[in-house]
């Protein structure tokens, strides 16, 4: 079976996939119950850093898409 993107683009995908996986758990934690307030919901971890390596995530799997290989 072929498919219609180089094999550089599908590792450039799996690797994006991974980063996007790796973002959202950061972001992964106890939450606040309704009897006691956890104060980790706002820590740096999740509030920050989770979703700016979803964000670089997202922007490879672009660049991942649109990338086009040069002819031999």
């Amino acid at each position: 079976m072929k498919f219609n993107l180089p094999k550089i683009n599908a590792i450039l995908i799996a690797t994006s996939l991974v980063i996007i996986v790796l973002g959202f758990a950061l972001m992964v934690g106890e939450p606040s119950g309704t009897t006691e307030f956890n104060p980790d919901i706002f820590s740096v971890r999740r509030i920050t850093v989770g979703p700016m390596i979803s964000l670089f995530g997202f922007l490879v799997m672009i660049v991942a898409i649109l990338y086009k290989p040069r002819k031999k």
